[in-house]
C-alpha cells in the first residue's frame, strides 16, 4: 500500500524554516537592533553555550540549526551531539554553539523557541507510538498544525516515530462529509460510492499543467456508508468517531469485502484510548492531538567561557 510522503530535512522544510526565522527576526528586531546586548557587550567578544534539555524527551530540530544561524547572519559555529529522533537526557547537552556573543544573545530565543516546540511534538508522538507498539496500527498526524509550521511540525512527528498524513489539500484526495453534502443535488448528499469513484477517475489525471495526486481517501460516518464505498476500492477509508464496537465491525466488513483497503480511525484518539483502538485491527490511527496538544520541551542555553578548554 502506498503512503503519503514523509517530511524530511529537505529543501521544502528549509524554505519553511527560513521563512519562520525571518518572521521571528522581524518580531524581535523590527528592523532595529538588540539594544540591550549592543549596550552591554562589545562587538568583539566571543563565547559559547550548550543547548541542554531540562527533562526527558525526544530530539527533534537539530537538523534545522544551521538554517537558523544562517538567517541571522550570525558569526557562530554549531556542533550537535544527537540525531533527530534520539532520546534526550536531562542535563546532557544536545548541541554546542561558539562565536560572537552578541549573535548568540540575539538569536537565543528564536533557537530555543523552534527547538523546544519541535522536541515537544516529537516527545508526545513517541508516547502514542510506544503505546501501540506491536499492533498492526501506525500513528498519523493531521493538518491541525500551527499556521506556517506545517512542515516543521510534521517533521517533528516523524522524528517521534509517527507517520505523516497528507501535507495539504494538494497531495491527496480526502473526501469528507462536507464534500458529499455540497457535491449532491437538490439537497441530497452525493453517495459515498459515487464520490469515491469520481476521485479514483481523477487519480493521476491532468488539470492544466497539474497532475492529480494518486492517493484516494474517503471519510464515512456509518457502517452503511462503509459497506457502500468498500467495493469501489479507495486506498483508505477514514472511519470517523466510531465506537469501539463499530470499529471492530468495520474491520470485519473490510476483511470480507475488500482487503486491499486500509482503515483509518480518527476522532477521540487520545493516549488513554489509542491502545483499545489499535487492538481492533485497523492500520491507521490519526490524531490532531499530536500537534495541537503537544507542550514545549524545556531547553536552555548553558553558557561557558570559550577560553576554558575543559568544558564538555
Amino acid at each position: 500500500m502506498q503512503d503519503y510522503a514523509t517530511v524530511t530535512a529537505d529543501a521544502a522544510l528549509e524554505n519553511d524554516v527560513r521563512l519562520l526565522v525571518r518572521l521571528a527576526i522581524a518580531e524581535d528586531l523590527a528592523g532595529a537592533i538588540d539594544w540591550t546586548t549592543v549596550c552591554m557587550i562589545d562587538d568583539d567578544v566571543d563565547g559559547g553555550c550548550q543547548i541542554t534539555p531540562r527533562g526527558d524527551g525526544i530530539c527533534a530540530g537539530l537538523a534545522i540549526l544551521p538554517w537558523i544561524i544562517d538567517e541571522f547572519d550570525a558569526d557562530l559555529q554549531s556542533e550537535v551531539f544527537l540525531r533527530d529522533g534520539e532520546p534526550l537526557v536531562p542535563g546532557k547537552p544536545i548541541a554546542k554553539l561558539r562565536g560572537n556573543v552578541r549573535d548568540l544573545l540575539t538569536s537565543e530565543r528564536t533557537i530555543l523557541n523552534l527547538l523546544s516546540r519541535t522536541c515537544g511534538v516529537a516527545t508526545l508522538v513517541r508516547q502514542y507510538v510506544d503505546a501501540i507498539e506491536g499492533s498492526s496500527a501506525h500513528v498519523y498526524d493531521t493538518r491541525k498544525t500551527t499556521p506556517g509550521w506545517r512542515l516543521l511540525e510534521k517533521y517533528a512527528v516523524a522524528c517521534g516515530g509517527g507517520r505523516n498524513h497528507r501535507r495539504g489539500l494538494y497531495d491527496g484526495f480526502l473526501i469528507k462529509d462536507n464534500h458529499l453534502q455540497l457535491g449532491g443535488n437538490d439537497g441530497v448528499p452525493m453517495p459515498a460510492s459515487e464520490a469515491a469513484r469520481k476521485a479514483i477517475q481523477w487519480r493521476g489525471g491532468q488539470v492544466e499543467h497539474l497532475t492529480a495526486p494518486s492517493m484516494v481517501e474517503i471519510e464515512v460516518d456509518s457502517l452503511d456508508q462503509l459497506r457502500d464505498v468498500l467495493p469501489t476500492g479507495p486506498d483508505i477509508v477514514l472511519i470517523d468517531n466510531f465506537s469501539l464496537e463499530d470499529i471492530r465491525s468495520a474491520v470485519q466488513m473490510r476483511n470480507q469485502i475488500n482487503t486491499a483497503v486500509e482503515l483509518e480511525v480518527s476522532g477521540n484518539v487520545k493516549l488513554d484510548t489509542i491502545v483499545e483502538i489499535a487492538k481492533t485491527g485497523v492500520e491507521r490511527i490519526s490524531s490532531g492531538a499530536l500537534t495541537h496538544q503537544a507542550t514545549w520541551l524545556d531547553l536552555g542555553f548553558d553558557w561557558f567561557d570559550t577560553r576554558d578548554k575543559t568544558e564538555s
